[in-house]
């Protein structure tokens, strides 16, 4: 009734926007006649002005001032780099993202390019602005199609990956925009307030945040601590007496699991049993203690479960993130639990650990005195937003009327007739040679199916958290909406991966680049045993120090995702452009990270001088045209 009598808060707050649309439309044309370098030259009078502000008041002020001509700049460069022309409802966006909301925006509207427009506005003022995506990949690959659009109007774009060096971490925090993901950057935070010097901080002081999949990062994850440990020795016998201990108690009679809490209650019987079985008086005996081994014995036959919470890798333990899908190498649980799974596990116990550093995501993202946000998914969550983060959603409406039909949820009696079903149907879709994609929970699931396909001979590409499958995610991802293609995966692509239907041929262009280009300009010791295909029946012994059983990295695109022959021509002229590019940098000369951005670079359209890139760039609209 109040709705009826007083509108809808969310229309008049859009009300409330349009009339700054319509001046950047009426800024398009001027800025459309602008040179290249005129373009650019903006940044530098947009600085100029920022310079003058005296406090933080007078440069918002200057920076709501300079908004309608900032996004008209950055929809001209986007329409020259990218070939894509931020619509009006972006820009709506855009305008939500800068006053420190959150922008509801439905799938495939274009969030990503929405970011573009507050992220060089408020990098305008020189202090930093983070773009936090939930996954490496995804940071990769924003920091490299998106960074495009900074690069061209002058600004610095920054990437934090989880191999890279604190030299190279501080570099890219530097940067005028930094791309990255929220773990990295919190540990960076903990990091940060472990060192010993200033020398070692990487991080600046905190300006503005934009989060891509905000629901996910500030409510899915708001309770996960983010722990920096050190090492503490306990013998490991004991963990392997617990775990014994652990499977001959029984559930109900001797402890009781709390699933919610991820807890387990021990009963008096239980008490009783445990010490019985350990030969002692009392499981907390200082001189001998017993409970917190037993404890986390039961949490780990229990609670974690191995192909969804961690996978075997290496003879190691390694956590699966429950969020993201992916696995978390390095990462290990804290006081004692990744211990007793290792023993659950029979596999080398490693020294225990506590805790030295810890933050929560939520009071992490409280740290940033301006925040905003966008998801598809942000209404439900509202009220959570505006208490813990005093955030506003606002809900854009579409560009078009969507042509996707949301169909209701299939119920099954049993978990066995339900997968039949799914390969029964992806099967039928597959004869129609229509794309289909798989979300599944976990691991396990994933490989359930995949398994029912294999039975069915449906040709399909699994991408879940083992590292085989890692390896080859972008190329997956990439390839998804070919004719026919049936992807099976767990929840690592579920979030801001763009499927293009009839497969992705500028991706492919890249790929087949980079098997010619990489093995020729990256430094042996940066490819981590990376190896170039030698011919056969080599006599040569192997290399101290290397483990033959690890597969040797390569740069080779699988024939499955790239079956375009290339035309003689286009291959003489693509080996034509490596060579001139090895003479111009040197054989193996560039650490792999530099080599990427130069493929990044030379796959962009943005204007250059550098006759390198140009020649790349020749030979990469070759590829991608055929």
């Amino acid at each position: 009734m109040l709705k009826a009598l007083l509108g809808d808060p969310n229309a008049r707050k859009l009300k409330k926007y349009q009339p700054v649309v319509t001046d950047i439309n009426i800024l398009e044309e001027e800025i459309q006649s602008l040179s290249d370098e005129q373009l650019r030259g903006k940044t530098g009078e947009f600085k100029e002005k920022l310079a003058k502000a005296k406090n933080r008041d007078d440069e918002n002020q200057i920076l709501e001032e300079i908004l309608p001509e900032a996004f008209a700049v950055v929809r001209e460069a986007g329409k020259r780099v990218l070939g894509m022309r931020h619509f009006d409802v972006q820009l709506l966006g855009g305008i939500i993202l800068h006053t420190g909301q959150i922008a509801e925006m439905k799938t495939g509207e274009g969030k990503t390019l929405v970011s573009t427009l507050p992220a060089y506005l408020n990098a305008l003022a020189g202090k930093g602005v983070h773009v936090i995506t939930v996954n490496d990949y995804l940071a990769r690959r924003d920091a490299e199609w998106m960074g495009q659009i900074h690069r061209f109007l002058g600004l610095t774009v920054g990437l934090i990956q989880q191999e890279m060096s604190p030299d190279q971490r501080k570099k890219n925090y530097n940067c005028d925009i930094t791309y990255g993901t929220n773990s990295e950057m919190g540990f960076d935070y903990l990091r940060d307030n472990m060192a010993t010097s200033m020398d070692e901080v990487v991080q600046r002081v905190f300006n503005y945040c934009i989060i891509d999949e905000v629901d996910s990062v500030l409510v899915d994850e708001a309770r996960t601590p983010l722990i920096i440990s050190g090492q503490v020795e306990r013998p490991s016998q004991k963990y392997m007496r617990a775990a014994e201990v652990a499977q001959m108690m029984l559930q109900e009679e001797h402890y009781e699991v709390d699933e919610k809490a991820r807890n387990v209650l021990m009963t008096d019987e239980g008490f009783a049993r445990a010490e019985e079985l350990f030969g002692v008086q009392d499981l907390y005996d200082p001189n001998d203690p017993w409970a917190h081994f037993v404890f986390n014995a039961l949490k780990a036959k229990e609670l974690f479960i191995k192909d969804v919470n961690y996978i075997i890798g290496n003879g190691e333990v390694i956590i699966v993130d429950e969020f993201t899908g992916r696995v978390m190498p390095g990462r290990r649980w804290s006081d004692g639990l990744h211990q007793a799974i290792e023993a659950k596990e029979r596999v080398e116990i490693q020294p225990e650990t506590q805790t030295l550093a810890t933050i929560t995501y939520q009071n992490f993202f409280l740290l940033y005195p301006k925040l905003s946000g966008m998801t598809g998914t942000a209404k439900t969550e509202e009220a959570e937003f505006e208490r813990i983060y005093n955030l506003q959603v606002t809900i854009i409406p579409t560009n078009r009327i969507t042509g996707r039909q949301d169909l209701p949820d299939v119920v099954y009696k049993t978990e066995e007739g339900k997968w039949n079903s799914i390969a029964e149907e992806c099967a039928d879709l597959h004869k129609e040679g229509r794309p289909v994609l798989v979300g599944t929970t976990s691991v396990e699931k994933s490989e359930i199916l995949s398994n029912l396909l294999q039975q069915r001979q449906i040709p399909h590409n699994l991408l879940n958290a083992k590292p085989e499958n890692v390896e080859r995610e972008s190329e997956i991802i990439s390839q998804a909406g070919r004719k026919g293609a049936v992807t099976i995966s767990t929840n690592m692509a579920g979030r801001g991966t763009d499927i293009i239907l009839g497969g992705n041929a500028e991706f492919m262009g890249r790929l087949k680049m980079r098997e010619y280009l990489m093995p020729k300009i990256v430094k042996p010791d940066d490819e981590k045993e990376l190896s170039i295909a030698g011919g056969t029946g080599s006599r040569r012994p192997p290399a101290q120090g290397f483990d033959q059983n690890k597969k040797a990295k390569t740069w080779k695109v699988t024939m499955q995702l790239f079956p375009t022959e290339l035309s003689k021509s286009t291959e003489q002229k693509l080996k034509e452009a490596v060579d001139f590019s090895v003479s111009v940098y040197g054989e193996r000369s560039l650490p792999e990270l530099q080599a990427e951005d130069l493929l990044a670079v030379a796959s962009e359209k943005a204007p250059t001088n550098d006759p390198v890139i140009q020649k790349l760039r020749e030979v990469y609209n070759l590829i991608v045209h055929e």
